[in-house]
């Protein structure tokens, strides 16, 4: 992962490494990366791009943050 701001990236990074232990839905996603193959860097940075679109969802969408492991 390079170029863009480095700042940002290693904090991007961070929350997607800690995403992958401690949230039902995106931890599900980095099992399902990582049992189809994919090596633990590519699917962190797999997490943290999620955690992008997430963000603008949400952003653009003006609501809460509602997990899918949640059942109603």
């Amino acid at each position: 992962m390079q170029g863009g701001r480095e700042r940002l990236r290693k904090s991007l990074f961070m929350c997607a490494f800690t995403a992958t232990r401690h949230n039902p839905d995106l931890a599900a996603f980095y099992t399902r990366l990582r049992q189809s193959g994919k090596e633990h860097l590519c699917a962190v940075i797999a997490v943290a791009r999620k955690l992008i679109v997430l963000a603008n969802t949400i952003l653009f969408r003006k609501t809460e943050w509602t997990p899918q492991h949640r059942k109603n």
